[in-house]
């Protein structure tokens, strides 16, 4: 018999405890969550669950990714669930009865930090890896095809986390591979790129009350390069939409009356296809040219400082169909396909490996991630932990949802 509420519980405990990044970050709940893991193996006590694995990798000091992973007895690709256990920093802004670690419910939402990025989504694997090990004790026997559930660090900063699972070689171009992300009910398949910029404009001081000398006219040349809030003449793409720019941080100057000599942006593109990280590089490049040539003295240079691939849909992945079957049959509905305006864990290892069957599904709604009096619906939870626990059955163990390798 399934605990219906047992991701809901344990999305309260995973809130409670801070893992924000930058801020605590994610030693204590990935000791919390292994303590948990190995309390359970321990409670089920059953000799095939000696096979059972959980390791540990050391991506950044203190700070370790968590793999358990039941073996299978076939050689299928295995199921994965990876799932980040840092949050974005607790910030400001909250109401003074909702605070950020206080796991407070409300009208059947449990609000805090993480709550739907990703501890509502966490908690919902870490349930359908307890349901799969109780299955397995059950049973006396592994299942055909293997599975295993991946706890990741640095989602919300370098994406460092997933990267090295991949070089650890925890995850690659062959495994089923879903995040639970906040997708708002959706099977999101697809990722905007993600390349970052930062770029620098010098000249010389000038006097604010004389715009028209020549220290005042290098600035304007800084102006021609970051002004520009979209990515000109970028096709947009049919599922994804178009490419978008945004000046996350700009930094210069050091008194209100006095033009500064220099200033940076850093530069956040959301690249469709056809535009590719050469492309935007090239864009940049011309606006660098053009305010140099417009306003001489001025200078720029720029560097690379992200390159994330886009992700298209691949509507032949078999893991596609599997989770939309999950997904229909638990909540008797047409399951949208969608696309991810975010970047994940999952984007990371299809652009790396070239995997293209990775995407995500998760409760709670990406509109609510990173803002204060964050929250999750205790339904989504319910809906989300069934779901991964109906994928994990059917493609674990059910010969009729083998939907291919």
């Amino acid at each position: 018999m399934v605990d219906t509420d047992f991701a809901w519980r344990l999305t309260q405990g995973l809130v409670r405890i801070d893992s924000s990044d930058p801020g605590a970050y994610e030693g204590e709940i990935e000791r919390y969550i292994k303590a948990l893991v190995e309390e359970r193996l321990a409670q089920l006590s059953h000799p095939v669950l000696d096979a059972v694995q959980v390791e540990e990798l050391e991506v950044l000091p203190g700070r370790r990714n968590l793999m358990v992973t039941v073996p299978g007895l076939s050689d299928e690709p295995r199921l994965v669930y990876i799932c980040h256990m840092d949050t974005v920093t607790l910030g400001d802004g909250w109401d003074a009865d909702i605070p950020p670690l206080g796991a407070i419910v409300r009208n059947d939402k449990l609000y805090g930090r993480g709550a739907c990025d990703m501890k509502g989504g966490l908690a919902c694997a870490i349930a359908a890896l307890v349901h799969t090990l109780e299955r397995v004790a059950a049973e006396g026997k592994l299942p055909r095809r293997g599975f295993s559930l991946i706890c990741s660090v640095d989602e919300e900063d370098f994406m460092r986390g997933s990267e090295a699972t991949i070089d650890a070689g925890w995850v690659g171009s062959r495994e089923w591979v879903l995040d639970t992300e906040p997708t708002d009910g959706q099977i999101q398949v697809a990722h905007k790129g993600r390349t970052w910029f930062e770029i620098e404009m010098t000249g010389v001081t000038a006097h604010a009350s004389q715009p028209g000398r020549r220290g005042c006219r290098r600035c304007h040349g800084r102006g021609r390069v970051f002004a520009p809030s979209r990515v000109y003449g970028a096709a947009a793409h049919d599922e994804l939409g178009p490419s978008t720019i945004t000046f996350g941080q700009i930094e210069g100057g050091y008194r209100p009356y006095v033009v500064p000599d220099r200033a940076k942006v850093w530069v956040d593109m959301r690249l469709t296809p056809p535009t590719d990280t050469a492309a935007a590089t090239r864009m940049v490049e011309q606006a660098i040219a053009v305010a140099e040539a417009a306003v001489p003295g001025c200078h720029g240079s720029y560097t690379v400082t992200g390159d994330r691939p886009a992700i298209e849909r691949d509507p032949n992945s078999p893991l596609l169909a599997a989770l939309k079957r999950a997904a229909d049959d638990v909540t008797d509905a047409d399951t949208t396909v969608g696309f991810f305006t975010g970047y994940t864990d999952t984007a990371v290892i299809a652009g790396k490996t070239g995997n293209r069957n990775c995407m995500s599904y998760g409760p709670g709604s990406l509109a609510l991630a990173h803002k204060p009096n964050e929250y999750v619906p205790h339904a989504d939870i319910v809906r989300c932990q069934q779901v991964l626990i109906a994928l994990a059955d059917n493609v674990l163990w059910d010969a009729s949802g083998q939907v291919g390798a």
